[in-house]
């Protein structure tokens, strides 16, 4: 019997009226079995908008994610909790580098790092207003956007902004294993001081011949558009490509790729969707919890389920990964990416559709 188990036992036979995981959370809040936690253990400034989380996490983690992979986190902020999906920024065993560099990614912690949007009411709470020694919910990691292991002899890494944190983990990642392949990495930031990872990354490429890096700052440079990747890296159609960056600069890679006819080497990563169409909003009965909320249209079935109080199953909140599915009992919804309407006995992606009208869901 393992020392978890044992733990337990001990704990149901002194339990009345309380669960034996109530009694364990007294114990240690990250012993639970009903959900997966994490400690944050330190917040690190990055850039003037940008911060990493250091975060321990507790029972059932196992840190067997693939680098590039995303990670949701709960936090609880006025009495509810407020679920968003953040790329992994630490590696897969999450050890320091032969060099020592970043000894702070210590075996056994998780790391991701975010950017404060002007919009993003929990992004700004995480990066300015979250204190060490905070407790948080997580969701097991999730996402294709991953680096194969051996990764491929040529890669292209093109970021911008924020879109550098899941590729810092591929690097990250083929720097400890001493993997470190043919990579040109073009980076884009509105200034210098903006570039989130830059020294590390400037490290990485004195310590590496194989990586080359380019940067290019607005504010100097201009915008870095498709056109001029093919003057930085000329030889960008024989190299696998992984892109995360704006949406314009992702739609016009996903058109380029295609155009070339090489959408088999392109991965990538978006971290929003255009929502362009509305709904009229209506009552909305989640009939499993037993509660009801009245939402507008352009509120999202996830976000209102959330908003009622209930941990609603949730993945990359952007329609691709199909894991916030709910049976939609009664009602119609609709897609907010295109319009498309859903009624009754249908499986409904939560996080791109709205209630047209009173709706029930299973949930």
């Amino acid at each position: 019997m393992s020392r978890v188990d044992t733990v337990r036992k001990l704990a149901a036979r002194m339990t009345t009226p309380l669960l034996p995981d109530d009694y364990l959370n007294m114990l240690n809040p990250l012993w639970s079995a009903r959900e997966l936690r994490g400690k944050i253990i330190q917040v690190i400034p990055e850039t003037d908008d940008a911060a990493t989380l250091v975060i321990q996490p507790g029972w059932g983690w196992a840190p067997t994610y693939q680098a590039g992979q995303y990670v949701g986190i709960g936090v609880e902020v006025g009495g509810k909790f407020h679920w968003r999906s953040y790329s992994i920024s630490s590696t897969p065993t999450d050890s320091p580098t032969a060099s020592g560099a970043r000894a702070r990614y210590r075996a056994g912690k998780l790391t991701i790092t975010v950017k404060a949007m002007p919009e993003g009411f929990l992004s700004e709470h995480l990066v300015r207003g979250l204190e060490p020694g905070t407790i948080v919910r997580l969701a097991l990691p999730q996402g294709e956007f991953v680096l194969p292991d051996p990764p491929p002899a040529k890669i292209l890494f093109w970021t911008g902004g924020s879109g550098i944190t899941p590729v810092m983990s591929m690097l990250r990642t083929m720097d400890r294993r001493g993997t470190m392949t043919d990579v040109v990495h073009v980076h884009s930031a509105p200034t210098a001081d903006a570039a989130i990872f830059r020294q590390e990354r400037l490290a990485l490429a004195e310590r590496h011949p194989s990586l080359t890096l380019i940067e290019n700052f607005d504010d100097q440079h201009g915008l870095l558009d498709v056109r001029r990747l093919t003057e930085v890296c000329p030889d960008w159609r024989s190299r696998q490509a992984w892109v995360c960056g704006p949406a314009p600069m992702m739609a016009a890679a996903e058109e380029e790729w295609g155009r070339a006819r090489l959408g088999k080497q392109l991965h990538l990563e978006r971290f929003s969707v255009a929502l362009t169409a509305s709904a009229e909003g209506g009552h909305v009965t989640f009939s499993v919890s037993g509660k009801e909320a009245d939402v507008d249209g352009a509120t999202t079935l996830l976000e209102a389920g959330e908003a009622a109080g209930i941990q609603m199953p949730f993945g990359c909140r952007m329609g691709i990964c199909h894991t916030c599915i709910v049976p939609l009992k009664k009602g119609v919804v609709k897609d907010l990416r295109n319009g498309a309407e859903y009624t009754e006995n249908a499986g409904v992606q939560t996080c791109i559709t709205a209630a047209a009208g009173d709706c029930s869901l299973a949930i």
